[in-house]
């Protein structure tokens, strides 16, 4: 009955649903591959993974998982599908070359779902975080194609919804081989809406699975170091008015601020320059805070190891509507994180840090200050913040290997 109402849904609006693609601008090769129209070169007829990620953040998540399993299977075919078209563009930026396939997901009826399926072929399909399709659920049960989610979550909106339509969802879950969830809490969210339990288990979190960079550089301090990492136009003034108030009371703080766009730092200069603070560029050859009050950063490579050096981050990004940048680059070196509050791009993972206290979520500049002065003036919070980030990781880690391990057994 789904596939018959979504397929008739499908052909009746059908200039619609292309008209309105677009208008978001899906070219007419794109509208194509989303009809299933698409051709995988396999005449060794090799097994065939296919992972799924809908946009960035997913891809994002992923990216270290479709690489190490290309490490661990290197006579698979693997495929990587997305639903939007920032999807595939970071797709194929991190994965060309590692990849057999970037496409898109199919829309999801009979029609094309099967078109998509007879042209890949897929063994195995892994569905990053929570997207839960009728159609491709019941014709991969159909072909014994083994449909999974991992790195699931529910946001508490989503869950709240879905309860009211268990009875629809129920058996939809049941077309899956197995769910993998990022925490305790998504799992009984999913068991609770109808789940199978004996394929339904935690995997923590896939974005956790990072290793900090080598730091290959010395950076002498002369006190206590906050960094502005990845800003945006309209955060760098806020920033410099909260280092002014900060600056005022602790004598030693320092500034580094990274523009997330290197076209950005004729305009980072002159802000930084009517400051009136002491400053100078990274590409320099600044070693040493010792003679200057802030650094700009403007070389390529060197933000991910600079936190190393930072006592407290600010994440760009979240003073505008960017979305946020990943905060998990500081909180891996035990580095507590302030952020504002567009964090759209990162929500799951602010969520975890949140809750464990290893990082904030502010809603302007005076609640920036407040809570970076209480890092700088109470040791006792610092450390237990720090602490908590620390903790964070070792609670999170292992999702890779988890997901490895289950391709292994299927």
């Amino acid at each position: 009955m789904i596939g018959f109402i979504s397929e008739l849904l499908y052909r009746l609006f059908y200039p619609l649903l292309i008209l309105f693609h677009k208008q978001c601008g899906y070219s007419s090769d794109a509208i194509k591959l989303k009809k299933g129209i698409v051709s995988l070169n396999n005449k060794s007829s090799s097994k065939v993974v296919m992972f799924h990620g809908v946009s960035v953040g997913e891809i994002n998540a992923i990216e270290k998982l479709i690489k190490k399993t290309r490490e661990v299977f290197t006579d698979y075919k693997i495929i990587v599908t997305t639903g939007t078209n920032t999807g595939q563009e970071i797709a194929h930026k991190k994965l060309d070359g590692v990849v057999d396939l970037i496409t898109y997901f199919p829309f999801d009826t009979p029609s094309c779902v099967n078109r998509f399926l007879d042209n890949v072929k897929p063994d195995v399909i892994l569905v990053a975080e929570t997207e839960i399709w009728p159609n491709i659920g019941i014709e991969c049960k159909k072909r014994n194609i083994k449909l999974c989610i991992i790195n699931g979550r529910i946001s508490d909106r989503t869950y709240n919804s879905y309860r009211k339509l268990k009875f629809f969802f129920k058996p939809l879950l049941n077309n899956y081989s197995g769910i993998y969830t990022q925490s305790s809490e998504d799992l009984e969210k999913f068991l609770s809406l109808g789940a199978d339990k004996k394929t339904t288990e935690r995997m923590n979190n896939l974005k956790f699975d990072i290793t900090p960079p080598t730091v290959d550089f010395q950076l002498d301090k002369s006190g206590r170091v906050l960094i502005a990492a990845s800003t945006h136009s309209g955060e760098d003034e806020i920033i410099l008015s909260a280092y002014k108030t900060l600056k005022d009371k602790y004598f030693d703080l320092k500034l580094i601020i990274a523009p997330r766009h290197l076209n950005r730092l004729s305009e980072v200069e002159t802000l930084v320059g009517a400051s009136g603070y002491v400053y100078g560029f990274r590409s320099a050859g600044i070693q040493s805070f010792a003679d200057i009050d802030i650094m700009i950063l403007d070389t390529m490579g060197e933000l991910g190891k600079m936190f190393a050096y930072s006592d407290i981050s600010f994440i760009g990004g979240s003073f505008n509507k960017t979305g946020g940048h990943n905060p998990l680059e500081s909180i891996i070196f035990s580095k507590p994180v302030i952020s504002g509050p567009s964090i759209f791009n990162f929500k799951d993972i602010y969520a975890i840090i949140k809750n464990a206290h290893a990082g904030f979520i502010v809603k302007n500049k005076d609640e920036f200050t407040k809570v970076a002065d209480k890092l700088l003036s109470d040791k006792t919070f610092y450390s237990q913040t720090a602490k908590a980030g620390e903790e964070v990781f070792k609670s999170q880690q292992g999702a890779l290997d988890f997901v490895i391990e289950k391709l292994k057994n299927i």
